[in-house]
Order: C-alpha cells, then structure tokens, then sequence
C-alpha cells in the first residue's frame, strides 16, 4: 500500500498530531504503541511536541522508531491520522485523500466539524462510539478515560473538603469518616466508588439500573435505590443509562433530596450519549447539605448533573462548593495518553489485514463509528 511521498515507506503512514484544543494535556499515541505499530508494519509519524504535556519527550518517540517532524511532514501522505480531540480539517492539508482520521469528534454537539470533514472527503472514525461490545472492550476509549475520570473525581472533591476523608482516633478526639455519595455507576462511578472507600470514607451509590446493586455492594458501598417505582432492569442500551420515565424521576428526586442532606462529599457521572446531561440535583437540594460539603459534576461539560454547576470553576452555594473540570482524564496526563494509545492500537491492530498490509474495518464496528466516508456524512444518527 502505498503510504505517501516517502520511497522507503512500505505500510500505511500512521500519523500522531499534537492536540491544540484548549486544555487538552493527552496524545494519542504513546512510544509504547508506536513501536508496536511498526512492527506490524506501518510507518509512524509524531509531530513534534505532541507528547510534551504528557511528559513524553520527542526522542522517547525517536528511539521507538517513529518519524518525529513538523505538522507539514507529519500529516504529508498519511493513511491514518491518530486524535484524542479531532483535528481541525485546516490541519490535515496534504494527507493522503480519504485519510481515515480516529479521534472523538463529539458529533451530536459539533455537527459543523464533521460536515467540514465530509466536504474535505477524510473519513471521520469517533471512537466515543465504539460498540458497547465485548470485542470492542479494549477499543473503547470511553471506559478507560471514565475510568480515570472517577478517580480523579475523588482526589479533586477530597482536595477541595476542608475535612479528613477516613476516620481518624487521636489523643485529643476522634475525626470521623466523611460521607460520600456516588450518582450514577458506570465505569466513572465504579472507580469514584472504589477510590472514597480507599481513602477510608463511608461510601454509598445510587444509579437507575437495578443489576448495579450488586457492583456498588461488591465494593463496600451501600445501595441507595429507588423501590417504589421500577428502573431499568438490566444494563440498558449498549450499556449506558436511558431516560427514565417522569414517575421514577420524581421519586428519585425524593430519595436523593433525603439522603445528600447527610453527606459531605456527592460525586455525580450521569451521562445519556448524543443528549445534554440529565439534572440529578436541584439547587434547592444544594440547600439542604451542610455547610463545607462538596459536589463534583463529572457531567459538567455536557451541560451538568447539578444546577449551577460550571466547567472549571468552583461554585459556592449555600455553602457548598460545586466543582468540576472540563476534561476530567486531562489531569491525569500521562496515564490518560497511555491508555487512549492502547485503546486506538487495539482498534487498529483488531483489523491489521496481514496479506494485504493495510487496515481493514469489519462492518459492524465500521459502521458504529463511522461518521463520514467518500464525501457524504453516513452515520445513521447524524442522518435524521
């Protein structure tokens, strides 16, 4: 296949850019999976700088065998061009036409960026929208992101209380745990659960899927569900959360205004793909809780999880403190970029047609995630 202007280069030109959106620490590739990705055979170009808010020097990319060079001669030719946040179509002049370019595009909220890349004719691949399936689990970028994200969550709202998360016996009196409450229990919230209990606070959880009872108990936690009105039995569609009916959002509005009044830290991670997030906490729910508490809003930059909220800036109301980053997984740099690396060599390397030296996407995952190809947008949801 040919890979571009370069004579020596025998596969597909895999390119790395350097991500330019506001706040963002992460790349996409990481050295570990770039010297993975020529041994299968492809040529792999960084540009330079890429990974220096990951703390990846440009040599670490050099000694893995990777080109490292300016945006010009990075993207010149390429097959593939590797994103965490989709570029700018303005920066992939002089790729090869119909480059293939594997980022997470946000299409429901930035419609106009993949329009753009259908009119340039690169194939658009928004790896937020890798299946919910079990072949596609070490592909998706989602949960290794959450992942990191509930984590951090934790480490952000314990940084902010004025207290002591465990309890803590001195000679001059007892500290006692704090209290900390988890909405929402997917990948985020297992993590953000998992991460209270270590550091010693008295953890419970609540989600609108009765199979996560078992997972908040599994993990030392106490479930708090609603019982009177039916949730969602099961995991949902494609593993995520859906919309509840008007009957269950009333009584769970009941259930959490009785039992955050009592709790010192609240970590909210409800997120509904393709919508704005769902409001799980009223501001007059807010009023209730104890002065020096604190929420933080996993959902904040899908429009919020708490009223009030705002991205990266803390709000005080009523003596609570609201806080929640823009791009949680982007405080986490390093780690952050090596799973997201990890999560988009399995996705190449899944479908890495020896024979043919090329990459070759099977059907049901190409079309989940593909939002463009051939100069026309295709995804079934962006067709309405």
């Amino acid at each position: 296949m040919d890979g571009g202007g370069d004579p020596q280069v025998a596969g597909p030109v895999i390119a790395a850019l350097m991500e330019r959106a506001a706040g963002e620490t992460r790349v996409a590739m990481s050295p570990e999976t770039a010297k993975k990705l020529i041994g299968l055979g492809a040529t792999v170009r960084v540009e330079s700088g890429a990974g220096v808010t990951a703390s990846i020097p440009d040599s670490e990319y050099e000694a893995a065998g990777a080109v490292v060079g300016d945006l010009a001669s990075t993207v010149a030719g390429a097959d593939w061009i590797f994103g965490v946040a989709a570029p700018d179509v303005a920066l992939l002049s002089g790729a090869k036409p119909g480059a293939k370019v594997a980022a997470v595009f946000d299409p429901f909220r930035d419609r106009a960026r993949t329009d753009a890349y259908a009119a340039a004719g690169y194939e658009a691949l928004a790896m937020e929208l890798m299946p919910r399936i079990t072949r596609a689990q070490s592909m998706d970028v989602l949960s290794s992101q959450s992942n990191l994200a509930g984590y951090k969550a934790v480490l952000a709202a314990a940084n902010t209380y004025g207290r002591a998360f465990p309890m803590m016996m001195t000679a001059a009196g007892t500290v006692q745990a704090a209290r900390c409450f988890v909405m929402g229990v997917g990948v985020a919230g297992l993590q953000a659960i998992a991460t209270a209990r270590r550091l010693g606070a008295q953890v419970s959880a609540t989600d609108v899927r009765s199979a996560t009872k078992e997972q908040i108990k599994s993990l030392g936690a106490k479930p708090i569900f609603v019982e009177k009105v039916a949730g969602i039995e099961g995991e949902g569609s494609g593993g995520y959360a859906t919309e509840m009916s008007d009957e269950y959002k009333a009584a769970q509005a009941e259930l959490v205004s009785s039992h955050i009044a009592k709790q010192d830290i609240v970590i909210t991670t409800a997120l509904i793909p393709g919508r704005p997030a769902p409001r799980l906490i009223s501001d007059a729910q807010i009023a209730t809780m104890k002065p020096g508490s604190v929420i933080y809003d996993l959902a904040v930059a899908a429009g919020g999880n708490v009223e009030g909220s705002e991205p990266d800036v803390i709000v005080e109301k009523h003596g609570v403190k609201i806080i929640g980053f823009s791009n949680t997984p982007a405080h986490l740099a390093a780690d952050a970029s090596a799973l997201f690396a990890r999560n988009l060599f399995n996705f190449v390397s899944a479908f890495w047609d020896k024979e043919k030296g090329e990459i070759v996407l099977d059907e049901e995952i190409g079309t989940a995630i593909r939002l463009t190809q051939d100069g026309k947008v295709v995804h079934e949801r962006l067709l309405g």
